[in-house]
């Protein structure tokens, strides 16, 4: 793939591409480059206003939010059909503009469109209500309605895949919307507004209003048209979004931080586990919130464990991103990659040994941290306790289960868990013990859309996927009691 500049990115409001009310550009940068790819039209809050009152006449008065369900199911479809259309051009763009390997974009931008298609299943089958009979005398029920405008504040690692799991969702349910992406990964964002487009969606049903979070992602947040934020990203930013939503008494959904273990005990399947734990580090540029960027590893296999992961990450592929082989590519931009590599220097500063792979003098304009061992750490250290967000694994030693339960519950996150073991009961009884809303035993991290999706403690709110999303988010249950006979009713007042 040739690195060259692209059209500019402008705002889809009202379902058309208009320049934002203030003229304003900023810049979007290659990672791999650090130089420019194109400018983004930079929002506003008279374009967030400009976009709720589309999204709103839309849901109000627009054909969506009377229209029967079998034919909003029909655009639903038809959205996924063009994303599998566009997969390799939508890579493309994500791979230009994140610095995510093109071999790792083509697989989560092919999972995009089965987030549609997944939705369409389940509001179809299982967005229904319960029923009661009360006796002969009430028949009380359920159902569940849209909230109206929705608004939706995407990261950049990731973007496309995880933009189509909020908006699938949303739209799927009868609500419009307002996206906000990360203005780093602005390029997927623009395009699936091309598609919505393309699928016909009814004007206002959609929207995009690129800009910075403290101007256009506030305003979105304390607009008064918008029902509800689902936002994922990290943790001081959603902890400035719930007091913000809480003037208008907005639905808040939070997907944040973590700082995830990995454990391995001695009778783990040994080559399955140092599968598990390089991917789920190395991979996606190490820019993932459910990375296991804690390694907890049993005494017995310390050093022979800690000798095969410096094998791999000798062994791991640095490179530009659009080849194939590439492995690692350049962190989202140099500020993050200024923050990724002081934690590296402050992990030498509280005595840990450094163990790096190699960036290629080729390379070396991008924002490259090459995959990174931090050993002899401890827990308490503040590189195990503060999320890093890149290639960076921290190894920590352990003894006994009690003990590594104890260390791996000792931080401020509870995003996701990896237990290792060959002991059924140990790793059923560890996975409940450990204090993350996400566990996988034997497997590495995949994903199951039915399930919820979500952490405790620092690492958020709120749960999505599956009917969580659909009947606890994006949509509010309402009880109808209907009366079956002329029950009792006290008569106040009455003249006997």
């Amino acid at each position: 793939m040739e690195h060259k500049k692209v059209a500019d990115v402008q705002l889809y409001i009202n379902g058309e591409f208009i320049h934002a009310a203030g003229s304003g550009y900023f810049d979007n940068k290659n990672p791999f480059t650090n130089e420019v790819i194109n400018r983004i039209a930079k929002g506003d809050r008279s374009d967030i206003e400009k976009a709720a009152t589309a999204a709103q006449e839309a849901f109000l008065n627009g054909p969506w939010g009377s229209m029967k369900l079998k034919d909003r199911m029909m655009y639903i479809e038809r959205i996924a059909d063009l994303i599998d259309e566009e997969v390799d051009e939508i890579a493309i763009l994500e791979t230009l503009d994140t610095g995510l390997p093109i071999s790792q974009t083509r697989k989560m931008v092919g999972r995009a469109a089965e987030n549609f298609r997944f939705y369409s299943r389940m509001v179809q089958t299982r967005m229904h209500g319960d029923a009661y009979q009360v006796d002969d005398e009430f028949i009380n029920y359920t159902v569940y309605q849209p909230l109206g405008v929705v608004g939706l504040i995407t990261p950049w690692n990731a973007p496309f895949m995880l933009t189509t799991w909020k908006i699938a969702p949303a739209l799927a349910t009868g609500n419009t919307v307002i996206l906000k992406p990360a203005e780093l990964s602005p390029l997927s964002a623009n395009k699936i507004a091309g598609i919505m487009k393309k699928a016909e969606l009814p004007k206002g049903v959609f929207n995009v209003v690129h800009g910075f979070g403290e101007t256009a992602g506030d305003a979105l947040v304390k607009n008064e048209k918008v029902k509800a934020i689902s936002f994922t990203g990290e943790t001081t930013t959603g902890k400035t979004i719930i007091r913000n939503a809480a003037g208008t008494l907005k639905k808040t959904s939070m997907e944040l931080g973590g700082k995830s273990p990995l454990i391995v005990f001695d009778d783990a399947e040994f080559e399955r586990a140092l599968d598990a734990a390089v991917w789920g580090i190395f991979s996606f540029n190490g820019e993932r919130c459910t990375a296991n960027s804690r390694v907890f590893l049993h005494k017995n296999i310390k050093d022979k464990f800690v000798s095969k992961l410096k094998e791999r990450v000798d062994n791991i592929v640095i490179g530009d991103p659009a080849a194939p082989e590439t492995q690692i590519g350049p962190l989202i931009d140099h500020s993050h990659f200024n923050k990724v590599s002081g934690y590296i220097e402050m992990a030498e500063e509280e005595g840990c040994a450094i163990y790096q792979g190699s960036v290629p003098e080729a390379v070396k304009a991008g924002n490259f941290v090459p995959p990174t061992l931090l050993l002899e750490a401890s827990n308490d250290m503040r590189i195990c306790q503060e999320e890093i967000f890149g290639p960076v694994m921290a190894v920590i030693e352990f003894e006994t289960e009690e003990e590594v339960v104890r260390m791996a519950n000792n931080v401020e996150y509870g995003l996701a868990g990896y237990v290792w073991t060959n002991d059924i009961k140990r790793g059923h009884r560890v996975a409940q013990a450990i204090d993350s809303g996400m566990l996988w035993v034997n497997a590495q991290n995949v994903r199951d859309l039915r399930i919820p999706f979500g952490g405790m403690k620092a690492s958020g709110i709120g749960r999505e996927g599956g009917h969580f999303a659909i009947m606890e988010f994006y949509t509010e249950p309402k009880a109808i009691h209907v009366a079956m006979k002329d029950h009792h009713i006290p008569q106040f007042g009455k003249k006997k």
